[in-house]
């Protein structure tokens, strides 16, 4: 199998440049007359060049033209300068990106790359200059020319990511001075929108066709990731998601092989409390029998003003385990993590060049894809699953999900896990797999790996009801069609509330008929009482229990005490969250029925009168409004088990929800004798509200239809609706 990785390798590098001697200039127009752009009829960009580097370059100028402002946006923060365009207040974001991302460390992984990965980063950059070479009018906030080596700053594309771990208000705490107990009663309790995806895979005995079938659904926020195709001649021929500013499709497909991440729960990360003793020659921590020097460094950063750039320089430290990032007295907290930029950006990308099963296990077995579980299918007929694989083997004995001894030598990491002793499925009897950020001891329902057979922090993360909802539509259905899977993955049934209506329906049951307490809600539970439990836009109901139990749910997360005592007792959210159902959910359900007359005039109000889809701005943080055009849409939060997942909220004094997150890029590819593909994307493929684009996909979106994917030169000549060489559009 290694065979596949080294030659594939050697190919690459037998097709790098030797040193030009032309102009800057005159090599980026070489390269643009080589490079061909066709818009489709949604305007998605397809890429070809002879090359890969060729292809990079034009994939590049298609991403700016969409999107530039994203892209910029995307790599000042993953090089830790945001607060260069956006003030102050992303002060402490810089500053944990740079404890991470020293800019000399990555020149010299630049320098040290094979030189075929060299020679993408070159086009990759060749391309953002080109593009602003051709379009003066673009007036970048801060980069106003882009250097190869960047591109090893943003090398996964998860949008998460491990860094963004580390609590920003400790690491202010720690080195801005503030009072560390001021800046914990700051922190937000409640938690976010659930993250991550679904990823369904159907293996030929249980497809129509005979085919291996995957669902590709990331639940991103919506415009993070751009679709795209781009194909050369050397191989590579991807079409899919990529995220703004990089060169590989991070959630997609070739003809032989598809790829989808879930966000992993296994355990990759660790934090060392480091015993520190303080001496007249600098700072040391207790390793062992012996005493160990921190190493010390300044970092510089800028951060714009009205008055101008303004520098902050930070001293910080490290240990041999990572940066210091909180701590207090005689314990300072450091944390380790995956940060190998240079193999990870080559996992990214030679993944889309897999041909088969082969030579996709191969790609992880550089084991950078740290945060992320895969699925898998491809043209020969196999599905598959990957649990994250960057996982080290660690001594059980300790309690890896919290702070570890960073004193005891016991707690050192060990080898990475093997991929094959990692969770994993290769072609189960089921004939088919799923994860959706959930368990993957739920993987193939009753039939999974089981989690004793592994290292507790191998796997961390409990069942969620959009799991249960992916067994329940997947397990007994042996004919998908891409359309019966988009059927799946858009089912309507609403799980959590198999559990939170009935303890609803008993404290109401609990009361006397004429307790003042059931006074005006009686018809709502009667209605509630008789629904399926399926989300719709003509629903009441819907609207009745999600209101409900979106205010249970803040109620939860405003009660500190009540978070404290569920984390030490290792429930789940949703066991807490069913607790305080009981405790107070029936006047809180009072409660929403009153908001919801107030606010409307009514509590008879379909679902999406109030869950709308809108799309105002390009800007990267959308403003909402209850008096301009908007969208219903028919699906709710992933919170309560809706596997089409739409994060929404109020903003701004809002009565009505809008998203900003949930289903974002969504296909459904059929792996036969030609790949075929069906997708849909949040909004548009452009970020210019002028453009055509723009908002020409929100009705099927909203509706959960999908459109056609172009993939073949004859398909997509059939519905270009624009061909041009970078720099010369129209």
């Amino acid at each position: 199998m290694r065979i596949f990785l080294v030659g594939l390798l050697l190919v690459l590098a037998s097709c790098s440049n030797g040193a030009s001697t032309v102009s800057e200039l005159d090599r980026w127009q070489a390269t643009a007359d080589r490079v061909t752009i066709t818009r489709d009829k949604w305007g998605i960009p397809h890429v070809y060049g002879p090359t890969d580097a060729d292809a990079v370059f034009g994939m590049m100028v298609a991403q700016a033209e969409d999107d530039f402002n994203r892209v910029e946006m995307n790599f000042l923060t993953a090089m830790g300068r945001a607060a260069e365009a956006e003030g102050e207040a992303k002060l402490y974001q810089d500053l944990r990106m740079r404890m991470f991302i020293d800019p000399d460390v990555m020149r010299s992984e630049y320098d040290a790359s094979p030189e075929w990965l060299k020679k993408l980063m070159n086009a990759w950059a060749d391309g953002l200059n080109y593009y602003l070479h051709t379009h003066p009018e673009v007036q970048p906030k801060v980069l106003t020319r882009f250097e190869p080596w960047m591109a090893l700053t943003f090398s996964e594309g998860s949008i998460g990511g491990d860094i963004e771990r580390v609590n920003l208000r400790d690491l202010e705490a720690f080195y801005g001075g503030a009072p560390a107990e001021q800046l914990a009663s700051k922190k937000e309790l409640m938690p976010l929108e659930p993250t991550g995806s679904n990823g369904f895979a159907i293996a030929p005995s249980n497809s129509a066709t005979g085919n291996a079938l995957l669902l590709i659904n990331p639940h991103t926020s919506f415009y993070f990731r751009a679709e795209m195709h781009v194909r050369s001649d050397e191989g590579l021929n991807a079409y899919g998601a990529v995220t703004w500013g990089q060169f590989f499709i991070y959630q997609g497909f070739n003809e032989n092989t598809g790829w989808m991440h879930t966000s992993s729960g296994a355990d990759t990360i660790d934090w060392y409390n480091e015993t520190i003793i303080k001496k007249d020659d600098g700072i040391y921590y207790q390793y062992g029998g012996e005493q160990r020097q921190l190493k010390e460094s300044d970092i510089t950063l800028s951060y714009k003003t009205d008055n101008g750039a303004v520098e902050k320089t930070f001293r910080v430290y490290h240990s041999h385990h990572g940066p210091i990032i909180a701590g207090e007295g005689g314990t300072w907290q450091s944390i380790q993590l995956m940060n190998r930029p240079q193999d990870a950006l080559m996992q990214s990308y030679l993944r889309t060049k897999s041909t088969d099963y082969a030579s996709f296990l191969e790609t992880m077995r550089l084991h950078t894809n740290s945060s992320n579980n895969t699925v898998y299918a491809d043209s020969g007929g196999n599905i598959a699953y990957f649990h994250a694989n960057h996982i080290p083997v660690r001594d059980t004995s300790f309690d890896w999900s919290k702070p570890v001894d960073g004193s005891n030598p016991a707690t050192e990491w060990g080898r990475l896990h093997t991929v094959e002793e990692t969770v994993g499925i290769l072609n189960p009897a089921t004939g088919w797999l799923q994860n959706t950020n959930n368990t993957p001891f739920s993987v193939i329902g009753e039939a999974s790996p089981k989690a004793e057979d592994f290292p507790a922090y191998m796997a961390t993360f409990p069942e969620n009801y959009r799991g249960i909802n992916a067994v329940r539509v997947l397990k007994d259905k042996k004919d998908f069609t891409l359309q019966t899977l988009i059927d799946a993955a858009y089912d309507p049934y609403l799980a959590a509330f198999d559990v939170l209506l009935p303890i609803l329906f008993a404290d109401y049951d609990a009361l006397n008929g004429d307790d003042s307490r059931t006074s005006g809600i009686s018809e709502q539970i009667a209605m509630l009482r008789d629904w399926d439990k399926n989300a719709g836009v003509d629903s009441v109901e819907t609207t009745l229990a999600t209101v409900w139990a979106e205010r249970v749910w803040r109620s939860a997360f405003d009660d500190r005490t009540g978070v404290a005592s569920f984390r030490a007792r290792g429930i789940s959210y949703d066991q807490y969250i069913a607790e305080v159902a009981d405790a107070r959910g029936l006047p809180l359900f009072s409660e929403a029925v009153a908001k919801l007359e107030e606010d409307f005039g009514t509590w008879q109000l379909p679902f999406g009168e109030i869950n709308r889809y809108q799309r105002l701005t390009g800007d990267i943080v959308q403003p909402f409004d209850d008096e301009q055009p908007s969208t219903a849409v028919k699906f709710p939060s992933a919170r309560w088990g809706s596997l089409a997942a739409y994060g929404q909220r109020t903003f701004n004094g809002t009565k009505k929800t809008y998203g900003t997150r949930g289903n974002s890029f969504v296909a459904v590819v059929e792996f036969g004798e030609k790949v075929q593909a069906l997708a849909i994307t949040a909004g548009g493929q452009s970020g210019d509200p002028s453009s055509p684009h723009f908002d020409d996909q929100i009705e099927l979106y909203a509706r959960g239809e999908f459109r056609p994917v172009y993939f073949y030169p004859e398909d997509i000549e059939a519905v270009a609706e624009e061909t041009y060489k970078p720099g010369a559009r129209q």
